[in-house]
């Protein structure tokens, strides 16, 4: 079946608004959040239900053809980018809030819902969802799970993972089946904690189960500004070291906080360093810890401290936090987004690194982070107008990954490994723990059309890929291993 045939077929399932097939519109499904890779895919398929979904993968399986899933495209991993001889099968048409459970505090969506719109529709109720990147606007609940994303509170809350208590899968070959429910575990294997965070290489979601908690009795934030990241970091230390565990512990540092002040002008302190500290819980226990949480800021040299008196001034300082990789725009012409994680008590020894690292290779780095769990997202600033900048930003992201794994760390925090950070999985990993990832992979995925080419440096097999005679494409291309 030829493309031509291919495209006919998935109209047959999806109807004709359903399937973009011209170069010039497919174009703009090329790349995710990562502009740096780019690939063309050979079909763009938007189902509207499972049932869609199931026939649209099942079709692929029985002409061989690889696919990737992808709802917002708001990723910064490549991890949903296309496939040049696939399809790529986006499933931001299925926004629909299937069910509101409040007695069991469950909410049932479509993968294609947005992250923000959970809170939203409960928040009349008094509850809400916890797992909050920076592109809750935006960002798809599906996208979610694919990446097991996080964001500012998950020092308390967890990440997606944690919020996820069931799953509606298509698998690779078209079976649909069910991982968890509305009870808090199941029994037997953790399938559900192995495909969420798994990037899309095990299957496709398409409904989602989520658990969503009351509102907090009180919420107290403040923004304490250093003369440098080292007293910022030391008072992130002291913070967690006197047992208390804030809702958030966000850090700016002095180019982060001019991105933010040109973009969304949150009025923040001209200084080196800052940290955004929010506790939330009950008023009286709340109360005592943030006293504590101003003194321990106070003895680590904190210069300024300013608390938010309302709602209005604690969205303020949120919204200069949860703009800044965007805002990095206004300085910067081009960035590029890192991802890792260091212990927390390195904290101030690998800013300094990365300083040092900027410095001589001539390249900005502005950093804006989860300090409260070590989650570093180091920008890294260049101008691809100019020759040899790109590469040079690159090189500095991935020594940035080398440092996290030389202080004991991880190479992706909240934003998965995808295309972008696959090479440097064996620095991380021996080939006998990738051995064993790939069997996992190979049990859902055994023909490996599944967002194939994603995670591992080298792209494997699972044995001869049975069906059509012709090649996988990766082995057409001479670029994958036979597992």
């Amino acid at each position: 079946m030829d493309i031509t045939q291919l495209a006919q077929a998935m109209r047959a399932i999806v109807g004709r608004q359903g399937v973009i097939s011209e170069r010039e519109q497919l174009r703009t499904y090329e790349c995710d959040g990562l502009t740096g890779y780019r690939v063309v895919p050979a079909l763009v398929v938007l189902p509207e239900n499972a049932e869609q979904v199931q026939a649209v993968v099942r079709l692929c399986h029985e002409q061989g053809v690889p696919f990737v899933a992808r709802g917002s495209g708001t990723g910064l991993s490549g991890g949903a980018l296309p496939v040049e001889e696939g399809v790529l099968i986006v499933l931001s048409r299925m926004r629909r809030i299937l069910e509101i459970d409040l007695p069991n505090q469950r909410v049932v969506v479509e993968p294609g819902v947005i992250n923000l719109w959970v809170t939203q529709e409960v928040a009349p109720e008094g509850y809400y969802f916890a797992p909050d990147p920076s592109s809750q606007l935006v960002c798809s609940i599906g996208g979610n799970v694919a990446e097991n994303s996080g964001g500012a509170h998950c020092l308390k809350y967890g990440f997606t993972t944690n919020h996820v208590t069931g799953l509606e899968v298509v698998l690779p070959d078209g079976e649909m089946v069910h991982l968890g429910g509305k009870a808090p575990d199941s029994p037997g294997y953790d399938l559900l904690g192995a495909f969420v965070g798994s990037e899309g290489t095990l299957g496709i979601v398409t409904k989602i189960t989520l658990r969503i908690l009351r509102k907090p009795e009180t919420v107290r934030t403040l923004l304490a500004a250093f003369n440098s990241t080292d007293d910022a970091g030391s008072a992130v230390s002291a913070i967690i070291a006197a047992g208390i565990v804030p809702a958030a512990v966000e850090m700016m540092d002095a180019l982060a906080i001019e991105a933010a002040e040109a973009a969304v002008h949150p009025n923040y302190p001209n200084a080196p360093a800052l940290l955004i500290v929010e506790l939330d819980g009950p008023a009286v226990e709340v109360e005592h810890q943030f006293q504590l949480v101003e003194q321990l800021c106070n003895e680590s040299g904190s210069t300024e401290i300013r608390i938010a008196v309302d709602d209005e001034e604690r969205v303020l300082m949120w919204k200069g936090r949860k703009s800044a990789f965007a805002a990095v725009g206004r300085i910067s012409p081009d960035y590029y987004v890192q991802d890792g994680v260091i212990p927390r008590t390195a904290l101030p020894e690998v800013l300094r690194e990365i300083a040092a690292l900027g410095e001589r290779s001539g390249v900005r780095v502005a950093n804006v982070f989860h300090a409260g769990d070590g989650n570093l997202h180091p920008l890294v600033l260049y101008n691809g107008d100019v020759e040899g900048e790109a590469e040079r930003a690159e090189d500095v992201a991935g020594d940035i990954l080398l440092i996290c794994l030389k202080h004991g760390g991880s190479i992706t925090g909240e934003h998965g490994v995808g295309e972008d950070k696959k090479k440097y999985l064996p620095r991380m990993f021996t080939e006998d723990d990738m051995k064993t990832m790939q069997l996992l992979r190979c049990a859902f995925d055994p023909h490996g059309f599944c967002n194939p080419g994603k995670v591992f440096p080298t792209p494997r097999l699972c044995g001869e890929v049975p069906g059509p005679a012709r090649l996988h494409p990766l082995q057409q291309a001479g670029l994958a291993e036979v597992f």
